[in-house]
């Protein structure tokens, strides 16, 4: 993964920094590394849930897990991190569910990468200082349309950013947002696919290997 992202890992200049652990069903509400730009690339641990400066409590990050391409220059909440605090949300492949039989149940599948690369998805993130003084470091996952493999489940995607584009969206000289909102759409979908896993997943308290492993494995 360091390899890949080329990042600093930040244990190793910020003393007390967890080493990334793996993760098999990330919710909302807990920390995944994210890799930011400070002088360099660094990896951090981040509460997934954006919690803006200005928020009065933390709780609202529960409604800010996504940020919809389209009004990203609209929105109060992500309008400033657009343009200085983006990120890359590293992971290696995400769920959706898809309905079954009557519509009652739902399947999950989870969605890689043919090469089974790790990828990055693009985010946004802030700093939100606690009641006692402490801070919060949080982000949010942009989404855009579907491409034609996620279509069928869901009409959004989380946007993964190809490799090429990562550094761009790190940089933190380019502030034209113009030049950044290209970079949200559809990963192509002749280079992922798909398969069904356990209903493990349904539960965040289901965090281990047999949550990716193929249905019937």
């Amino acid at each position: 993964m360091q390899n890949r992202f080329g990042f600093i890992p930040q244990e190793e200049i910020r003393p007390g920094t967890p080493l990334l652990k793996p993760r098999y069903n990330l919710a909302p509400g807990q920390e995944a590394p994210v890799v930011i730009y400070e002088d360099s690339k660094i990896l951090r641990l981040m509460q997934w849930g954006l919690v803006p400066s200005w928020a009065k409590e933390a709780s609202i990050g529960y409604k800010m897990i996504n940020a919809r391409a389209e009004t990203l220059t609209q929105k109060p909440s992500f309008k400033k991190s657009f343009k200085q605090r983006r990120c890359l949300v590293l992971a290696d492949g995400f769920y959706e569910w898809r309905k079954g039989t009557g519509g009652r149940t739902k399947i999950p599948l989870r969605f890689v990468l043919k090469n089974r690369e790790p990828f990055a998805f693009a985010g946004l993130w802030d700093t939100w200082q606690k009641p006692d003084g402490d801070l919060l470091h949080s982000f949010t996952i942009i989404t855009t349309e579907s491409n034609e493999l996620i279509r069928p489940i869901h009409d959004r995607m989380a946007v993964m950013l190809r490799q090429e584009d990562e550094a761009k969206w790190l940089d933190p000289d380019l502030k034209d947002v113009e030049q950044l909102i290209p970079l949200l759409k559809p990963y192509p979908s002749d280079q992922m696919e798909g398969y069904e896993v356990s209903t493990l997943v349904n539960s965040p308290k289901n965090d281990t290997p047999e949550c990716i492993l193929s249905r019937g494995a």
